[in-house]
């Protein structure tokens, strides 16, 4: 439960870190929004360094998943966009190839 947790805490920070520059150079915001960015994007690593693994690479990878569904779902709230099938069937391929990287057997 504690991985998925650190999962879900680092897509929402780097996502919201991510947003924060994209809000600086493309929507014109201030650019004291590049604070809370940096601030965000610091939170997503500790995050992802805190998942317990054996292997960085492993790690990242299987939450390269969660990534795309938390920014789908970002698409949608923050963004108000509606993801479509192609977005839909998308994070379904990301998820159960993030499956098969996290609980695949492992030889010794």
């Amino acid at each position: 439960m504690k991985t998925y947790a650190l999962y879900i805490f680092a897509a929402i920070a780097e996502i919201a870190g991510c947003f924060a520059f994209w809000a600086w150079l493309r929507l014109d915001k201030p650019v004291w929004w590049l604070a809370p960015g940096v601030v965000s994007l610091v939170a997503f690593a500790w995050a992802l360094a805190m998942v317990p693994s054996e292997a960085a690479g492993r790690t990242y990878a299987a939450y390269g998943a969660i990534y795309i569904l938390a920014s789908i779902l970002w698409l949608w709230a923050v963004e108000a966009r509606v993801p479509d099938r192609w977005d839909i069937l998308g994070v379904a391929v990301c998820f159960l190839g993030g499956a098969i990287i996290l609980f695949g057997p492992r030889s010794a």
